[in-house]
């Protein structure tokens, strides 16, 4: 078997994390590919120190002097270099960054020196091979990343070595200029090498023990996912929750590699296993409630609109025109609905208003705002009867009034519509009713 460890920042910003991280991997003959963040904070008032690199750079680009900054980042890497008691010195890197930075070589490649030098750290720290990622992730021309060109040269680099750290969050266009990832970061990194080497397992190890069932900031102390697939993740993602983007799963996930959460301070537990698909039940009926602020709908009302062809269309061919997406589109046989963003949406109503009258001929548009989405997400729903009916009669209990709902066909989610005063309460009305009560 062969695992790719990605570790995040939080869990390399000293020496001591680093020690714990070198537990981690020799405690496993089969964490023999390493991706490495930048340090993150040592402490809450502490500097990350991509963002220590980012204020140096920006001295250099307006020409003035940087040089006690960038003293100030050798140090922290110094540090961490003592702590380890390693034979190595950065003194070449850092004259090539001076020099790069002097020569105003961009923001991307001052952001990218943060996980260079991590992975030089990391990879004299444990035996390793070092492999530049500059060397082996393609950009377009476009700034994007080329997958089949990146996965081909990846498993050139790799299939030779026994062990390597692949530093995470940059690659080079054609030329060698540096590119970092726009999003996603070292977790990008991490799906990658994991797809070029065929792992079994990409581990993702950070600072928390996997997912949580609800916002902890919402719910105290909400039950941990053991086990999500990838559509559950989509949902949920995409309605707020903190988890991982999109472009860091799509590589594993076309290969079938399932990605484990596992946390850097507690490497005991079993975090959470993020899957294709699974015939294990989830421990509750639920995975996971997400939700966000700040909607509007926007109502339009037509006799017989549902046997009028295109009436839809010329509706969200309105909302095209101005530049704005939307939400959901829950509709009924006279009435149609379309939830956006209110911030994107407020300062050009009216031009929308105008456009739907000028192409769909409505009897009536009514504006209401202040609503907030909230998304019920589980794979358990489909097999539970009466999962809508225990949402409903607990937000009842709760005093709150819903004032949308709308299911997906695949029964994998009920998104419902709630004004933003009532947020907080429905969502501990939910968690209460499917996850306290089944404790």
């Amino acid at each position: 078997m062969k695992k790719v460890v990605k570790f995040g920042g939080s869990s390399l910003a000293s020496a001591e994390q680093f020690k714990k991280v070198g537990e981690i991997i020799r405690a496993d003959k089969e964490r023999r590919f390493v991706v490495p963040s930048a340090p993150g904070k040592r402490y809450i008032d502490d500097t990350k120190v991509t963002d220590m690199l980012y204020t140096c750079y920006d001295l250099a680009e307006a020409g003035k002097d940087f040089r006690v900054q960038l003293k100030e980042i050798k140090d922290r890497y110094q540090e961490i270099i003592d702590g380890l008691e390693l034979k190595l010195s950065l003194e070449e890197e850092f004259k090539t960054i001076e020099k790069n930075f002097k020569n105003k070589s961009g923001s991307n490649y001052a952001a990218s020196r943060g996980e260079y030098l991590n992975g030089i750290i990391m990879a004299a720290y444990l035996g390793f091979t070092f492999v530049d990622a500059a060397e082996v992730i393609y950009f377009d021309e476009n700034g994007e990343c080329d997958a089949e060109i990146t996965n081909q040269k990846m498993w050139e680099r790799l299939e030779k070595l026994d062990a390597a750290v692949i530093p995470g969050f940059y690659g080079a266009y054609a030329d060698g200029t540096v590119k970092t990832f726009s999003r996603g970061g070292s977790d990008i990194t991490g799906s990658i090498v994991a797809r070029a080497i065929k792992a079994n397992v990409y581990e993702n190890w950070t600072d928390v023990s996997g997912f949580l069932i609800a916002d902890p900031r919402i719910i105290f102390k909400p039950e941990g996912i053991e086990t999500i697939t990838y559509k559950e993740l989509r949902e949920l993602a995409y309605m707020g929750a903190s988890v991982l983007h999109e472009d860091a799963i799509f590589p594993v996930r076309r290969e079938g590699i399932p990605i484990n959460i596992r946390n850097t301070n507690a490497p005991d537990d079993n975090g959470t296993w993020i899957v294709e698909s699974t015939c294990q039940k989830s421990k509750y009926v639920i995975t996971g409630i997400a939700g966000k602020k700040g909607f509007c709908a926007v109502n339009i009302d037509k006799d017989m609109m549902n046997s009028e062809i295109g009436f839809g269309r010329k509706v969200l061919q309105a909302f095209e025109e101005n530049g704005i997406s939307f939400e959901h589109v829950p509709s009924g046989i006279d009435t149609m609905t379309v939830f956006v963003h209110q911030d994107e949406f407020m300062h050009k109503e009216q031009r929308v208003v105008s456009a739907i009258h000028r192409l769909a001929d409505p009897d009536r548009i009514d504006i209401e705002g202040d609503f907030a989405l909230i998304a019920v997400v589980g794979r358990g729903m489909k097999s539970t009867r009466g999962t809508a009916g225990r949402i409903f009669s607990a937000l009842a209990h709760a005093n709150v009034n819903v004032k949308m709902i709308d299911q997906g066909s695949s029964e994998l989610n009920i998104i419902i519509g709630v004004s933003n005063a009532d947020f907080e309460t429905a969502i501990k009305a939910i968690y209460d009713i499917f996850v306290l009560m089944q404790i």
